[in-house]
């Protein structure tokens, strides 16, 4: 006899397509299914009901479609308590550890559902039963394990819930349905970006800007600038390079060597952009170079003067780098993995390593827009696990003038 497990759906699970994908998911691995309840919502807020039971050759194979059922956010329909395991050692966690997707997630402890914090997705989960009154379970990355941590193994007692397409027609996020075109008219769907930004601050959340070098070097470094002297921007996460070509354009009016207004490159352009960091390693740092009126514009400036926390994170290519930029990648994406779990609403502008980094840290709950002239860009980010992301394919000097406008001019 076939071993079989029953499993569960339930939600908005028709129009969001988790049904058909979990159908596809039991027959591409090999597996079949038989539908043993289905309650169908009649009504744009019910929810949908489905149970099924699955049926595989091995127990390995069905161990399989299980799993990939659970990350699409079925449950056993007599689920368990999960499975804890200490760890054996400091960076080391058990075989058969369960690793995160980026969707809210929940552990069975004792019979209770526990909510799982600071969900992002390749990590581990560990559950804490002392010092408290109530068990507490959250996410750790594989480097940050301690030995003895009691770590979730296999899938028994885990409940994954993905994001589901929104509902409210009126949202200003109702735009925010995934994927990426070259062919959705620009000014509307900015217009759209805006009344995001807008509605993330009226509510009293914080709005994230994932930059690259390319921000400076098209032009709309000003924009940029505005947007984080006006209080649309909460935090900048960047790298080495965009600072320094911020600088540069103050110190210099040129962007990596390039006059950005004339698009000439004046004698010994080329080496603004080294003159930059030498002057701000000489002034002690970005802070100190505005604190001493050697930095009097850009977005860096804006930071520091209006108290704006940014995040610059160093590469193997860095020049020199500025005194500010944590050159340590686990430093790094820690600095960055505390900067996503404060963020409501990310806009990632021009910048594939930087998008990417900052997506892998983010549940999928965050509202996140990537806009670059490169589709593959947005592509990538979203074979990477962040499926929330909508792409915008637009030059960034022409996104951000337009976004500035429809929030500053409209306030």
């Amino acid at each position: 006899m076939s071993p079989t497990r029953t499993v569960e759906l339930e939600g908005h699970i028709i129009d969001s397509g988790t049904m058909g994908r979990c159908f596809g998911v039991v027959m591409d691995m090999g597996g079949s299914f038989e539908v043993e309840e289905f309650e169908i919502g009649r009504h744009k807020n019910a929810e949908t009901y489905c149970r099924m039971k699955v049926s595989a050759d091995s127990e390995p194979t069905l161990q399989e479609i299980v799993h990939e059922l659970h990350q699409n956010g079925a449950t056993l329909s007599d689920p368990a308590d999960a499975t804890l395991e200490a760890a054996p050692d400091d960076a080391v966690v058990p075989v058969d550890f369960y690793s995160t997707t980026n969707h809210p997630t929940y552990v069975r402890y004792e019979g209770e559902w526990v909510d799982v914090e600071n969900v992002e997705m390749d990590c581990a989960i560990v559950v804490e039963t002392e010092g408290s009154e109530a068990p507490r379970a959250h996410t750790k990355v594989l480097n940050a394990i301690d030995e003895g941590d009691l770590v979730v193994t296999g899938d028994t007692g885990i409940r994954v819930e993905p994001p589901e397409r929104p509902r409210d027609g009126d949202s200003a996020f109702g735009f925010m349905q995934g994927g990426v075109s070259s062919e959705r008219p620009s000014e509307s769907l900015i217009g759209e970006i805006a009344d995001a930004v807008a509605e993330t601050k009226e509510e009293g959340g914080n709005v994230l800007a994932v930059c690259g070098p390319a921000v400076v070097h098209s032009g709309g470094a000003d924009h940029l600038a505005e947007l984080v002297r006006e209080g649309y921007v909460d935090a900048i996460s960047a790298g080495n390079g965009f600072a320094v070509h911020d600088i540069e354009r103050d110190l210099y009016g040129t962007s990596l060597g390039m006059d950005v207004e004339t698009m000439e490159h004046p004698r010994k352009g080329h080496k603004h952009h080294i003159y930059t960091i030498s002057e701000i390693s000489r002034q002690g740092g970005i802070e100190q170079a505005v604190e001493n009126g050697a930095i009097q514009s850009g977005v860096m400036y804006e930071c520091v003067a209006n108290n704006v926390p940014y995040v610059l994170a160093g590469s193997i290519r860095d020049d020199g780098p500025l005194p500010d930029t944590i050159t340590d990648s686990i430093e790094a994406q820690n600095a960055i993995r505390e900067q996503a779990r404060d963020a409501d609403l990310v806009i990632m502008l021009a910048t594939l390593l930087h998008s990417v980094a900052v997506g892998n840290c983010l549940p999928s709950t965050t509202k996140l827009v990537c806009v670059d002239i490169n589709p593959s860009t947005v592509t990538q980010l979203m074979d990477r696990g962040s499926a929330q992301a909508i792409g915008m394919v637009s030059d960034i000097g022409t996104f951000l003038p337009m976004l500035a406008d429809q929030l500053v001019d409209e306030k």
